[in-house]
């Protein structure tokens, strides 16, 4: 069985097409899984709803998407989260809200956005010198006391960092990366950047073994960021603007 891994679109269809046509040309998939923040962001908001909803996607719920969804929006909503939900009708929010925190898509293989049971807090990142890092080992099993005991495969996003580390005695967890966004700054305290170095699209393709080991591979494409960096200058957000075209956040 063949499982893609999706996360983290932020409302860039360029990539999110980018991708659908890498894992085409690599023979599809069996299964195709989103783990949710899939339209916030000053790109195409609609564009990639619309997208997804076609698709029809096992899809988990992120921080994001909770955001969006929120009715009536405030002072306090990011800027990133009032464009999109400026740009999608209620009833695509409403679905929005809908998607669940977790989802068993296969027999003990569970996707959810950031944690199993909260979508907004890291699993397998900490914050050192205002950059995401690797947590420590420790940390990162307490974090998963929430998990189903049965669970041998955890996907999840959030952080927009590739990553794939097996638990001693425990699942494997696996974090494909962020297909349109890859660099992030968060003020929230304490206020740090995610980066993951480079323009390109990120999706995983995990293959299960008929009597043979697991297989996760993360994937890097490339795609026209030039072009979603030039919508996110439209939308006056030089610092995404930025980020799209370097995997970097400016200074």
């Amino acid at each position: 069985m063949c499982i893609a891994v999706f996360a983290d679109i932020h409302g860039n269809v360029l990539a999110l097409d980018a991708v659908l046509d890498d894992l085409k040309h690599r023979g599809g998939a069996d299964l195709t899984v989103n783990l949710g923040d899939s339209v916030s962001g000053p790109l195409w908001p609609r564009e990639t709803m619309e997208r997804l909803e076609a698709l029809n996607l096992p899809t988990v719920r992120g921080n994001h998407d909770r955001r969006v969804a929120a009715d009536p929006a405030d002072d306090a909503m990011w800027p990133s989260d009032a464009y999109a939900q400026e740009r999608l009708t209620r009833a695509q929010r409403e679905a929005l809200f809908a998607q669940p925190l977790t989802l068993e898509i296969a027999p003990g293989i569970i996707a959810f956005h950031a944690r199993p049971d909260h979508d907004e807090k890291y699993l397998l990142d900490a914050i050192t010198d205002g950059q995401l890092v690797r947590a420590p080992l420790a940390a990162i099993r307490r974090r998963l006391k929430a998990l189903d005991p049965a669970c041998r495969i955890a996907l999840c996003g959030h952080s927009h960092r590739a990553e794939l580390i097996r638990i001693p005695g425990g699942p494997v967890i696996f974090n494909p990366g962020s297909i349109g966004c890859p660099a992030y700054d968060d003020s929230t305290p304490p206020a740090h950047v995610s980066e993951q170095g480079s323009p390109h699209a990120r999706y995983g393709i995990v293959t299960l073994g008929a009597g043979q080991p697991d297989r996760f591979e993360a994937i890097a494409v490339d795609y026209d960021h030039e072009a979603a960096a030039r919508q996110a200058e439209l939308a006056g957000r030089p610092e995404w603007a930025h980020a799209l075209r370097t995997g970097f956040m400016p200074g």
